[in-house]
């Protein structure tokens, strides 16, 4: 039985929300090698040709990353790696991954983060000094992914500002303008979205025009939701969770985007343009039970679902 039921349904109202619908297109989906195990086959669960992203989890072998991404590939899937700045040793070692990567899988994109360590094991402590190797381009990756912060981040700027995480977005708009890569900012989770266009808005008027995978938190439990988020470093937005929380009547039910997700797809829809193309859904309360939510919320949906231990191992940083 497919995981996502991709027949379209009207939703309570009787009616398709085409604006979230429209928004909600295009989806990626991220696995660990211990929890690809756990599937039969990902072509019972998964469209064809759906990017699946590797998080690559400190103390991961690179043979079972490698054996999943060939797996992967071998079953009809784009797979794009993490590769964690913080855990490798060298431009040797990044080079001898690119390759297995390449010649057992077939690998032509990455996921590029600093990782979720705080001390380096080697040469590299960001994604940015990964990028300077030049080793992607010379093995002709043709998709470069990094992070984006629009809440800002705390390992990045310890001082609360957002200084680094903007000149970090600053090298990245020259490096993919230098080399052409095509590049993406794939971002936190947050629940608000009047920040979110207005950070949007922001970068595109300071002249990043890198297209932004916005992350937004699926259906979890309220006090689930909290937990995750101050674990992960959120920050204004939580006081979204936490005013809700205030109200007995919802301390029991389950946080639901929705709303988020509504007003993010209205205003797409007003402004084509709008530099926020795609989604990521970190499924707090489960895969499934994010998967239900669109299946009775959307229709005919695609999203990028985002695994929490991933995300917290693997500390979206530059």
């Amino acid at each position: 039985m497919a995981l996502f039921n991709f027949t379209k349904k009207p939703n309570q109202t009787g009616v398709l929300n085409q604006d979230l619908e429209s928004f909600l297109a295009d989806y990626s989906i991220e696995v660990m090698p211990r929890t690809a195990q756990k599937v039969e086959d990902f072509r019972a669960i998964l469209p064809q040709e759906t990017r699946v992203y590797i998080a690559h989890i400190e103390g991961t072998p690179i043979e079972d990353m490698v054996a999943t991404a060939a797996r992967l590939a071998k079953e009809g899937f784009a797979v794009m790696p993490h590769f964690p700045a913080r855990i490798i040793k060298d431009k040797a070692t990044l080079e001898n991954w690119i390759a297995q990567y390449q010649g057992e899988a077939g690998v032509d994109q990455a996921l590029l983060l600093a990782g979720g360590v705080t001390t380096p094991h080697g040469d590299y402590d960001s994604s940015m000094q990964l990028l300077e190797t030049e080793l992607f381009d010379k093995a002709g990756f043709k998709h470069l992914h990094v992070a984006g912060h629009p809440e800002g981040n705390k390992d990045i700027d310890p001082d609360g500002s957002m200084k680094n995480v903007e000149a970090a977005l600053h090298w990245k708009q020259a490096f993919s303008q230098r080399t052409g890569a095509q590049m993406a900012l794939a971002t936190q989770f947050a629940f608000e979205a009047g920040p979110l266009i207005e950070w949007a808005n922001a970068i595109n008027d300071a002249g990043i025009d890198i297209p932004i995978h916005i992350g937004i938190a699926g259906p979890a439990k309220l006090q689930t939701m909290i937990k995750f988020a101050i674990a992960c470093g959120v920050g204004p937005s939580l006081k979204v969770l936490q005013k809700r929380a205030m109200d007995v009547t919802k301390l029991l039910l389950p946080y639901e985007p929705t709303e988020v997700l509504t007003q993010l797809a209205q205003h797409k829809a007003k402004n084509p343009d709008f530099n926020i193309t795609n989604v990521h859904i970190f499924p707090l309360g489960g895969i499934k039970t994010s998967a239900t939510w669109e299946d009775m919320n959307v229709g005919n949906v695609k999203i990028w679902i985002l695994t929490l231990p991933t995300f917290i191992s693997s500390r979206w940083v530059e």
